[in-house]
């Protein structure tokens, strides 16, 4: 098991510096700035220069990736986590680097990507996909909706779960939804990922009064 960790953080460590190859290749052609984020209506709103959105970017995500995987390798409880949710904090950020970096270079390249519609699509498909496998998730320290009040007891921790699994589902097809309504984005997305953050937590605060 140690070791097939090992291989594990090497793999997706070198899949979040994949991107660096195309950056090698683009370089001579992007401008001196790079934007870096959009607001929520697509504008950009942050710059960097062309070295650090090439380079600096992808590094950024090897090193969380690191991070993320030492959390999930050393949780004494580490097996009580769905075995999928596992995964997907293995593999989500390898993946996310192989997507984001060449969005931003692209971007700065003048192609049409359509920002405003990527990123709420994106973001909403992750929460479809970890909505349906919290209820999966046994109590553990680094996977799940990590609260005072689940974290000790189990019974807390599942009634959660297996709400907060639809509420993060709902939550996730409406993001998607908006991103395609001629809605200020801000407006739309902000509210959903608010509830989705704050519902869960609230229910779970209502099951611990009452005893759970």
């Amino acid at each position: 098991m140690e070791k097939n960790n090992k291989s594990v953080l090497i793999l997706t460590t070198l899949l979040c510096l994949l991107p660096i190859v195309l950056s090698v290749t683009l370089y001579d052609r992007l401008p001196d700035r790079v934007a870096i984020h959009w607001d929520a209506a697509g504008n950009p709103d942050n710059y960097a220069t062309k070295a650090v959105a090439a380079f600096v970017l992808p590094l950024m995500m090897a090193v969380l990736n690191v991070i993320v995987n030492v959390g999930l390798n050393h949780d004494p409880k580490r097996m009580n986590a769905a075995p999928a949710l596992r995964l997907f904090g293995y593999w989500s950020i390898p993946v996310l680097s192989c997507i984001l970096t060449p969005v931003t270079l692209f971007k700065a390249m003048g192609a049409d990507i359509p920002i405003d519609t990527f990123v709420p699509v994106l973001v909403g498909l992750l929460f479809v996909i970890i909505g349906n496998y919290l209820p999966k998730s046994k109590q553990n320290y680094t996977v799940g909706i990590k609260l005072p009040w689940t974290l000790n007891s189990q019974d807390n921790w599942n009634r959660t779960h297996r709400f907060a699994g639809y509420v993060w589902m709902v939550g996730g097809l409406l993001l998607m939804a908006v991103a395609f309504l001629d809605i200020q984005g801000i407006y739309a997305t902000l509210p959903i990922i608010v509830l989705i953050v704050l519902v869960p937590a609230i229910y779970s605060f209502s099951l611990y009064k009452r005893g759970v």
